[in-house]
């Protein structure tokens, strides 16, 4: 038998480093409805898989209830000993006048545990819950000791035990210095969208386990955990590659292309082209023989693709070969960390060049903005480990002026930065792009005009006579020859 008891949730093994150490005793906390039962059953149905006795020990749910819960999840219970303990029963039905009801009804229950355990003799042990022996002993100190006492019984039987407990994570700080470890899991609430849920562990003795807070879902099948990505604990051996765009204006400006295991900001206003622009760096990639994938936030993958398709730029073929994968995300139903899962699967599968549209969608799943940047930090240095090409879309406030804003300033994070903004010439509204910032090699400092024709994005010749745009009301005072011809005039 292996040392760790594997959860049967691999998020969770992940974090706790393989699996909980046999033989001990564990406690689950959370409010109503976070989860634990489905947690437990989890834990018990992986020990049935490999051979072991398991023993869900209940007070507080009926046999109904649980068995409705495995339905749920099309889980078979068969295999599982199940022991129904009613202890709110058992409150009725002592009528001895001499005694303190509790007195007699704690040592009923506990005398009824230790029987049905010496009959299974499990190797994995459930206790739902903790709530109905604090009930019935009615003083701390008797609680501590019956948890003291549990503990050495159990132990004495080598079983590793789970107690459930309906407890805010962290109270009770009784019984979580007598367990060896305490798993807490909470639900949260936003203010809009679908409700999140997260776990930590808040102990774990002798184990270097994951700390911090790691996002989760319930969902047919039991717990998902998406374990917090530390960039830190994985390495990759990067080539030095150069991806080219194909459009041969932006690949000049860019200093001959994008290094692979780098992160390209894309920022300007709305409508200026900037996912356009990532679409062709994903396009390149997937035409070079890689993989590529474009999570888009607020466009929709329909839209993105019906504009592919009328600008000529080989979308189909593309998405066909299986090179391109286009996902849509639901910034309100998807919480960053299970976003960070999705991008870190796919990189793990071999994608090569990923593009984020946009991070303004990013930032409204994020329950706290300050938090936007280290999520984004980790996934992008991560990515960068693994010589994966990075695409950020960001749009800024307004649409030209000196008003014009990011939601939030991550550009220090980005290794280029390549600029869009609006001008207007001889009564026309046109796009001007430029690169402003480039840390792994040369980049021109020229502004160019930024069209868009047959095959996607045009890129024209340095606009001289150009002025003003990083105030965000450039304007032009050249010859019109200098611009790029449009259809029709």
């Amino acid at each position: 038998m292996e040392h760790l008891a594997r959860t049967g949730i691999a998020g969770l093994d992940n974090v706790l480093r393989g699996g909980l150490p046999r033989r001990r005793m564990y406690l689950i906390q959370g409010e109503p409805g976070v989860g634990k039962t489905t947690l437990a059953l989890q834990y018990l149905l992986e020990g049935v898989r490999q051979g072991e006795r398991c023993l869900y020990v209940t007070l507080a749910e009926t046999r109904d209830e649980i068995t409705e819960v495995a339905g749920a999840h099309k889980w078979d219970l068969e295999g599982l000993d199940i022991f129904e303990l009613s202890a709110i029963e058992r409150l009725g039905l002592n009528d001895n006048t001499l005694f303190d009801p509790a007195d007699v009804d704690l040592q009923e229950v506990t005398d009824a545990l230790l029987k049905e355990v010496a009959r299974v003799n499990p190797n994995r042990v459930v206790f739902d819950s903790l709530a109905e022996v604090r009930l019935l002993a009615q003083d701390p100190l008797r609680y501590r000791r019956q948890i003291l006492a549990l503990k050495s019984f159990f132990v004495g039987k080598e079983a590793t035990v789970l107690l459930i407990d309906d407890s805010n994570p962290t109270s009770d700080e009784q019984v979580r210095s007598l367990v060896h470890g305490v798993i807490g899991l909470q639900r949260l609430a936003p203010e809009y969208g679908g409700e999140r849920r997260r776990l930590h562990v808040a102990k774990l003795r002798g184990v270097p386990f994951r700390g911090g807070h790691h996002d989760y879902v319930i969902r047919e099948g039991g717990l998902m955990v998406f374990p917090r990505l530390v960039a830190a604990e994985h390495r990759g051996g990067k080539l030095q590659r150069v991806l080219s765009s194909g459009i041969a204006g932006l690949d000049s400006l860019v200093g001959g292309g994008i290094d692979y295991g780098t992160a390209s900001l894309i920022v300007g206003p709305a409508g200026s082209g900037k996912s356009t622009i990532s679409l062709h760096y994903a396009l390149a990639s997937a035409r070079n023989g890689g993989r590529s994938v474009m999570y888009c936030f607020e466009e929709s993958v329909e839209t993105l693709v019906t504009r592919a398709r009328h600008l000529g730029m080989g979308i189909d073929k593309a998405m066909a070969s299986g090179r391109l994968l286009l996902e849509q995300v639901d910034p309100a139903e998807v919480s960053p960390g299970e976003f960070a899962c999705r991008v870190r699967a796919s990189i793990d599968g071999g994608t090569d060049a990923v593009v984020i549209d946009s991070l303004n969608g990013y930032l409204s799943a994020m329950p706290q903005e300050s938090f936007l940047t280290l999520h984004i930090h980790e996934l992008l240095t991560y990515a960068s480990l693994k010589g994966v090409a990075t695409f950020l879309v960001m749009a800024q406030h307004g649409l030209m002026g000196a008003g014009m804003a990011a939601p939030v300033d991550i550009s220090y994070i980005a290794d280029t930065v390549v600029l869009l903004r609006y001008f207007e010439a001889a009564g026309s509204i046109r796009k001007a792009i430029s690169v402003v910032k480039k840390r792994t090699g040369r980049h021109e400092d020229a502004i160019r005009e930024l069209g868009f024709g047959d095959g996607g994005a045009l890129v024209g010749n340095q606009l001289k006579n150009f002025q003003g745009v990083l105030t965000g009301v450039p304007s032009f005072m050249g010859e019109n020859a200098d611009l790029l011809r449009r259809k029709g005039g």
